[in-house]
C-alpha cells in the first residue's frame, strides 16, 4: 500500500501540468470534485455503506476536505498554472514530513539536534533548488512559490487534523464527505477565471486520472495510511514523491533535470529522513510492541 501510494501520489503533479494547459485550475478542480462525488455516490448506495453518525464527525471531515483537497490541490494547481513545473512544486510540498514531524516533537517533546540538522539541511537543499529556478526564464517567481508553500502548510495541517480528530470511518463515505466540502468552497472561486475548459485528449485524460485514479485511489489510500498509521510515519512516505515526481516529468516534459537540482533534491530528502526518523526510543517502542 505505501509504494503504490507513493506511485499514484507523484502522478498528481505531473497530470496537473497536462491539464492545466487546457483549463483553469479552480474550475479544473471543481469538475474533478463533481465527478468523483458521482462516482462514490452510487458505491455508496449499492454497497450501503454507512455515512459519519454524528454532525460533529460530519464538521471536522468536511474541514479537512476544505484543507486536503480544496486548499492543498488548489495551491499546488494554480503554482503550476503560473509556470511552476511538476518537480519543483512537487519538492515543496514534499517539506510536509519536516512540517509534521517538528509539530509532533514541538507538542509532545523536543527537536532533537538531528531533527535540527535534517531541518537545516532539507530547507537548504530546497532554497538551492528553487533559487536557481528564480529569474528571467525561470520557472519560479514569488507568486507561484506562495502558492505552493500555501499547499504545503494546508495538507501540513489537514493531515495532523485528520489523525486527531477525525474517528475511523468508511473511507468511501469519508472522502464523499470531504469532495462535497471541497466542491462548495472551490465553485465560488470558478467565478473569479475567464478562461474557459478546452475539451480535447489531454484534457479528458488528466480529469479521467484525476478522478478515478488519484481520488479514488490516492486519496483514499491516504485516508486509510493516516487511519492505519501515526501522522509522522504515514507523511514520511512524501519525500518519496519529488524524486519520483521529477524522474517522470524529466521522462514526459523533458524538465531538466541538472547537477544543482539533483544534490538539491538529494539534500532535501537526506534532511526529511533525519527529521521523520525514528528515535532510538521509539524504535526500541516499537520492538516491544
Amino acid at each position: 500500500m505505501p509504494v503504490l501510494f507513493v506511485l499514484i501520489w507523484s502522478t498528481g503533479f505531473i497530470v496537473a501540468r497536462y491539464g492545466m494547459p487546457h483549463a483553469p485550475p479552480m474550475k479544473f478542480l471543481a469538475l474533478r470534485y463533481l465527478f468523483s462525488i458521482a462516482c462514490f455516490l452510487p458505491w455508496i448506495l449499492l454497497a450501503r455503506v454507512k455515512w459519519p453518525a454524528t454532525a460533529s464527525q460530519w464538521a471536522h471531515l468536511s474541514f479537512t476536505g476544505v484543507l486536503m483537497h480544496a486548499c492543498y490541490l488548489g495551491g499546488v494547481w494554480a503554482a503550476v498554472k503560473a509556470g511552476m513545473g511538476s518537480g519543483l512544486s512537487a519538492l515543496i510540498v514534499g517539506l510536509q514530513p519536516v512540517l509534521t514531524a517538528l509539530w509532533l516533537s514541538s507538542t509532545g517533546g523536543r527537536v532533537s539536534a538531528r531533527q535540527w540538522s535534517g531541518l537545516v539541511l532539507g530547507f537548504a537543499g530546497l532554497v538551492l533548488v528553487v533559487s536557481r529556478k528564480f529569474g528571467q526564464g525561470g520557472e519560479a517567481d514569488w507568486m507561484n512559490v506562495s502558492m505552493a508553500v500555501g499547499a504545503l502548510f494546508a495538507i501540513t495541517l489537514g493531515t495532523l487534523y485528520q489523525k486527531r480528530f477525525v474517528k475511523p470511518c468508511d473511507v468511501r463515505s469519508a472522502n464523499a464527505v470531504q469532495l462535497m466540502a471541497a466542491l462548495l468552497v472551490t465553485l465560488p472561486l470558478t467565478l473569479l477565471e475567464t478562461e474557459a475548459v478546452r475539451w480535447n485528449a489531454e484534457m479528458l485524460g488528466a480529469m479521467a486520472w484525476s478522478v478515478l485514479v488519484l481520488t479514488l485511489g490516492g486519496s483514499s489510500l491516504l485516508y486509510l495510511l493516516i487511519q492505519r498509521g501515526a501522522a509522522a510515519s504515514v507523511t514520511s512516505l512524501m519525500y518519496l514523491v519529488p524524486p519520483v515526481t521529477a524522474f517522470i516529468a524529466w521522462l514526459l516534459f523533458a524538465e531538466p533535470i541538472n547537477a544543482v537540482t539533483v544534490f538539491g533534491t538529494v539534500m532535501t530528502v537526506l534532511g526529511v529522513a533525519l527529521v521523520v526518523r525514528p528515535t532510538t526510543a521509539q524504535t526500541a517502542a516499537l520492538r516491544k510492541e
